[in-house]
């Protein structure tokens, strides 16, 4: 391989050393969090990972001395104690390693392919990983429309993440233009003639997701933050150019676009092949798989058996008729149904218990099972009479329970009827 262009002079100190630290961080991180960003990787990651499962908890017990032992590793949660020790740890292999590479390489003038290489691997996590939170918009997955239990839940007793969930899952539209905003960064991104058009487009892009993650509390602070230096380190490549064209008024020359080659056109060639390929399975395989994902999770989601909000008429328990006192912590008062195989149960009192469901069609029958409470079992028989109607009847907690529920259309509710008004004489914030 030959290098297609080198400058006169070499780079400066600082400059190399900044390259170092900057490589082995990049590096560190994306083959300790890959995110999913390449077809499978996810499967491979969860094997070379194992031995770090048991690290990272010495480390936190031996070395930083946590009040508590770590048990729990990546999940939904990309912010775990577990995700901060690795970061901790990347950053100090990282500045270790340019100690040591600063030592035994401090001779070399310029790392002008590495660095070619280096954005390349850094472009490429960044546009996959936008493709790919970009499709999960389109299809809506990642922010479904409101269950139906959060339609009836009040703002106070959601957490912030949940409100945001709930703001940005109800407009499809807006769901359009986040995802649209994230594909078209992505997308630019994979081409060396619109990176810089790319990056500026994806740090807008990270930095809202940044924001929103750090001001409502979502749980992936960390991989929108490392989202947000990636496009900052893009950006930085022709700072010069940048600072010229939107603040110095002056004339920017086009930039060099050359890249490392070979002396043999044919395997160029084949590269360039080999590129396009690429990118075309990896597009092709995350269409495929939020397809699947909207199915699966998404507003196309099948809804399950007793899928809605029910009221509670009347409630027997062992024999005993219950009257709707709203200081009664025994008395169902909401049996709400939602996708996923959960459900929840409002009682009177305006506590709430929450289950994972386990129905059984064929005898006509539902399983709970306490999710937050282990303890919690319940198992009914279920009839279906009369319009929205139905009866339960089985055990709850130990104890003999027969109710009569009704359903409530949860299309009646304001936020669901509302809808989109081009023409507003005053204004509906209600």
């Amino acid at each position: 391989m030959i290098q297609a262009y080198i400058p006169a002079a070499g780079w400066s100190v600082a400059r190399k050393i900044l390259f170092r630290l900057s490589f082995l961080f990049f590096t560190l991180y994306i083959f300790l969090n890959p995110n999913g960003f390449l077809p499978y990787s996810e499967d491979v990651h969860e094997i070379y990972i194992q031995p770090f499962h048991k690290l990272i908890p010495w480390i936190g017990a031996h070395i930083l001395r946590l009040s508590y032992p770590i048990t729990t590793f990546t999940n939904g949660s990309g912010d775990t104690t577990y995700d901060w020790v690795v970061l901790l740890l990347i950053v100090s292999l990282a500045l270790v390693g340019c100690m040591v590479w600063s030592l035994i390489d401090r001779r070399r003038l310029h790392y002008n392919t590495l660095l070619y290489w280096l954005n390349v691997i850094a472009r490429y996590y960044l546009a996959l990983t936008l493709i790919n939170y970009g499709m999960a918009k389109l299809d809506k997955s990642q922010f479904p429309f409101p269950s139906t239990y959060t339609l009836l839940e009040s703002y106070g007793n959601s957490s912030p993440m949940r409100l945001a969930w709930t703001f940005l899952g109800y407009s499809k539209g807006y769901n359009y233009f986040m995802g649209f905003a994230e594909l078209t960064a992505g997308m630019l991104l994979l081409f060396r003639r619109t990176i810089r058009v790319g990056a500026i487009v994806a740090l807008v892009v990270t930095a809202n997701v940044m924001a929103i993650n750090y001001c409502f509390d979502v749980c992936v602070k960390q991989l929108s933050t490392i989202l947000v230096i990636m496009s900052i380190f893009l950006l930085l490549q022709g700072w010069e150019h940048h600072l010229n064209f939107f603040f110095l008024n002056r004339e920017v020359r086009p930039e060099s676009l050359t890249r490392p080659t070979f002396r043999r056109r044919w395997i160029n060639r084949a590269l360039a092949v080999t590129k396009y390929v690429f990118i075309i399975g990896v597009i092709g395989y995350t269409i495929y798989g939020a397809v699947g994902s909207s199915n699966q999770y998404g507003d196309n989601a099948p809804k399950p058996l007793l899928y809605g909000v029910y009221n509670v008429q009347t409630f027997v328990r062992n024999e005993d008729t219950l009257p709707p006192l709203m200081t009664d912590a025994r008395r169902w008062r909401r049996f709400i149904v939602t996708r996923y195989g959960r459900s929840g149960v409002q009682l009177m009192n305006d506590s709430e218990q929450f289950y994972i469901n386990k129905p059984d069609t064929m005898n006509r029958r539902i399983g709970l099972s306490g999710i937050l409470d282990t303890s919690l079992k319940a198992d009914f028989a279920y009839t279906f009479y009369g319009k929205d109607q139905v009866l339960l009847a089985g055990r709850w907690m130990g104890d003999s329970v027969r109710m009569t529920l009704k359903g409530f259309d949860t299309d009646s509710l304001l936020l669901v009827q509302r809808g989109f008004h081009l023409i507003n004489e005053q204004p509906f914030n209600r």
